[in-house]
């Protein structure tokens, strides 16, 4: 669990690596290996931060940007600028306030919010922080009665729009927190499902899979996610899309707009960047269909490659739980507000006044 945070910030916090350089000092160490960590040699993890570094950005002359904004649409709501807060779940224990203090940094910075399903406080309380733009993940339950009451839950909060993820039907162990001995806490818990019953124990036959007559047997299928669509009036996004044959199937089917994701590193291990995949989607789905990104976006400079290959907006994970191990609220406004200058910054001296001049004309790529 974090210690106390900072209510008044420090020199010299001037990007979102100063606040990961500072989160150990308000973290313990197997908290921090839980929150840091990803699956299995976290190969992907590397992958993720790598792919960013590959790229440059191609500097333009004598441009107008005067008028300049970083606004945009999503799903036909505006946003401010294209820096959405990820669905992180169980912050308490990166914070006592935990999504709570998230919420009122994302009131407070003009910034979408996404509310995991393991939220350790009620999607009903986060909602009351913010009356800005919000969506809910979900993760489909076992049992469908307590998915719909999920979602009935979140269309009467205020939720603009369901992002329901499935890249994790089975959660791979994360090596650096069990070698870290990472136990959760007994006060942290998946507050928005303490109503649900359990689900039912499987019995497995003699020589039965854990992994695929066990866990699997419970997992989403197409059949599922076309039940979904038919639940509710939300959009519905689906996160964790790698593959464009997925990618055109879902939009055929009526997703509203899709997330390419590995789940930060912590999904099958081995698997490309978020960004390398990005490309092959946007050309599956079109140039029109809502994409987002989340994977090793860790500046300003990262938000603007993303959208320079083919992103209309990003998604920011691990650098908000170290924000808000450090200073809570204030700090995940002041990353937020660091991040959008970084974007700014390269909008302007690359010559793209605005989100929608991005593309991939703006970045350079040597002949190899």
């Amino acid at each position: 669990m974090s210690s106390k945070s900072l209510t008044v910030l420090p020199p010299g916090l001037l990007t979102a690596a100063d606040y990961e350089r500072l989160a150990p000092q308000f973290l313990d160490a197997g908290t921090l290996a839980y929150l840091n960590g990803g699956s299995g040699a976290e190969i992907t993890l590397r992958d993720n931060l790598a792919a960013f570094a590959r790229h440059r950005i191609l500097p333009r002359l004598l441009r107008d940007c005067g008028g300049g904004s970083t606004a945009l649409s999503l799903l036909g709501r505006p946003f401010h600028h294209p820096l959405l807060l990820a669905p992180v779940a169980f912050q308490q224990l990166a914070h006592p306030d935990g999504e709570r203090a998230t919420a009122r940094a994302a009131a407070a910075t003009d910034t979408g919010l996404v509310l995991s399903t393991l939220s350790s406080v009620t999607l009903e309380a986060v909602a009351a922080e913010t009356p800005g733009e919000k969506w809910f993940q979900l993760y489909f339950q076992p049992d469908r009665a307590a998915t719909a009451d999920l979602v009935r839950r979140a269309e009467a909060a205020g939720y603009g729009a369901l992002m329901v993820t499935l890249d994790t039907p089975v959660q791979p162990a994360g090596e650096r927190a069990t070698r870290a001995g990472f136990v959760m806490p007994a006060s942290v818990r998946a507050a928005n499902l303490t109503g649900y019953a359990p689900p039912p124990r499987r019995v497995l036959n003699a020589g039965g899979s854990l992994l695929f007559q066990g866990v699997m047997a419970d997992a989403p299928g197409w059949k599922d996610l076309e039940w979904l669509l038919g639940l509710t009036r939300l959009p519905v996004v689906v996160k964790g899309v790698a593959h464009p044959d997925d990618a055109a199937r879902m939009k055929a089917l009526g997703v509203a707009g899709l997330v390419v994701s590995n789940h930060g590193g912590r999904a099958l291990d081995g698997m490309p960047s978020a960004l390398d995949l990005l490309p092959a989607i946007r050309c599956a789905v079109g140039a029109d269909y809502p994409l987002l990104l989340d994977g090793g976006v860790r500046s300003g400079r990262d938000a603007f490659i993303a959208l320079a290959m083919g992103a209309n907006a990003v998604m920011i994970g691990r650098p908000q739980l170290h924000a808000l191990a450090v200073a809570g609220a204030l700090g995940v406004a002041h990353l937020l507000r660091l991040l959008r200058q970084e974007l700014e910054l390269c909008m302007a001296l690359a010559g793209c006044a605005t989100v929608y001049a991005i593309g991939p004309e703006a970045l350079h790529s040597p002949q190899l």
